[in-house]
């Protein structure tokens, strides 16, 4: 049995995948050691899975914040460069007591100390990835929030990718300086860039995605191994009140903005329930427990509105899902087999958003786009085309099949072996 220290940092869809992954170990006879905010104790700890509390705190409930973190142009900087690196040596060390009797750590692609204390202690480590854009290749050259018409660049080859990425090491090196200060001061070689190459294992990355999303380029890393999605699929059910409305009537169109969107919304639900009635289908509108993303008035009667409900099981019984395209919703949604309507934000959202358009299975709006005539155009498309449903169904198809769980714990246990 070997005690495995996981990390992660960020919302649902950043935690979920490790606590999936840590359940699966479990399972194989293993000790998994969770550790990131404080936020999840409860999750973990409910679980039987040990907690260890690291990382900045963000209160879910200040809007404000949120919106500045999912702001596509200063989102990242002020997630990276705002949060993370002032809370740098206090994650180091909350991570180095946490990894005492450890015999490998897997790492989040933010969590930059994680790297650093597996380096520091001279463990093996496992990298990890939740969406392609953090492969940066430059043969695929990502959808960049702050740019994404930029993306049409790759008609032109490898060279502009390899030109923009030059660009935004650039742009971001800076905000890496705490990294590469606390190495030196631990007595570690420098490392290459902690966003992009320097965030990988030499050992082994898991991208913790379904190959449908992203296949591999010839400039990944090495020691690449491709998953599929990891789910935790709780213990809740849906509630009595939403499990009657679902029975009531034809399937609803579900719109969500997941756990970190969601505290950005605008006039996301305001618009949607506009382009329901013009639309005259039902609906499921779930706000985060925000009250205002409630909108404003009676409730039709094919409207239902609430907090929140399990993806696992809501979203299967829709008829379409309009989204915010982080990955966690991406990984549900996809395996639910319904078609998109995506609605990307910031960070990797504009990049899995152009992913599963060009599977076949969505079509996007911009959130400055996000008005009642257009959602309505775009649901009616998506609601009409037996296309999109056929193609919907065949790619749910593999993602189930993946098993992502199981193959993330295997890879972790082929490194266990090496470095035994």
């Amino acid at each position: 049995m070997a005690r495995i220290l996981l990390t992660s940092w960020g919302s649902f869809g950043d935690v979920y995948p490790y606590v999936g992954t840590a359940l699966a170990l479990k399972g194989r006879g293993h000790q998994p050691v969770l550790a990131m905010p404080e936020f999840y104790r409860d999750v973990v700890e409910g679980l039987g899975l040990e907690f260890h509390p690291v990382g900045p705190q963000i209160d879910p409930d200040d809007r404000a914040t949120i919106a500045r973190l999912m702001d596509p142009i200063k989102g990242s900087e002020a997630i990276i460069a705002g949060l993370l690196m002032p809370s740098l040596r206090a994650d180091y060390a909350a991570l180095e007591a946490a990894a005492r009797g450890a015999d490998l750590i897997v790492t989040h692609p933010i969590t930059f100390a994680a790297p650093i204390v597996a380096q520091a202690l001279r463990l093996p480590w496992v990298s990890t990835v939740l969406a392609p854009i953090s492969f940066f290749s430059s043969i695929e050259l990502p959808v960049l929030p702050a740019a994404p018409r930029l993306v049409h660049l790759r008609r032109l080859g490898p060279w502009a990718g390899r030109l923009i990425g030059h660009a935004v090491r650039r742009a971001t090196r800076r905000w890496m300086e705490p990294v590469h200060t606390l190495r030196a001061e631990l007595g570690l070689p420098p490392s290459a860039h902690p966003l992009f190459e320097g965030q990988f294992s030499p050992t082994l990355t898991l991208a913790l995605f379904s190959r449908v999303l992203g296949s591999p380029q010839p400039d990944w890393p090495a020691n690449v191994v491709t998953t599929g999605f990891v789910f935790y699929n709780g213990p809740d059910a849906l509630q009595p009140d939403l499990e009657e409305f679902l029975l009531s009537g034809p399937p609803p169109v579900v719109f969500t903005l997941g756990t970190s969107a969601v505290g950005a919304a605008g006039s996301f639900y305001e618009e949607s329930m506009k382009a329901v009635a013009r639309l005259g289908v039902r609906a499921v509108l779930l706000t985060g427990g925000f009250e205002q993303n409630r909108p404003k008035g009676p409730l039709p009667r094919d409207v239902m509105v609430i907090d929140r409900a399990p993806h696992q099981l809501l979203l299967p019984r829709s008829s379409a899902v309009v989204h915010q395209v982080g990955a966690g919703t991406t990984g549900q949604a996809l395996r639910a087999g319904r078609p998109m309507l995506v609605v990307p934000h910031g960070h990797d959202q504009p990049d899995n958003a152009f992913r599963v358009v060009n599977l076949g299975v969505a079509r996007t709006v911009w959130p400055g786009a996000y008005r009642e005539r257009r959602v309505a155009h775009e649901l009616g498309i998506l609601l009409g085309s037996d296309a999109y449903r056929a193609r919907a169904s065949e790619v749910a198809a593999i993602v189930r099949a993946e098993g992502g769980a199981d193959a993330a714990a295997a890879g972790i246990e082929s490194v266990l072996r090496v470095s035994a």
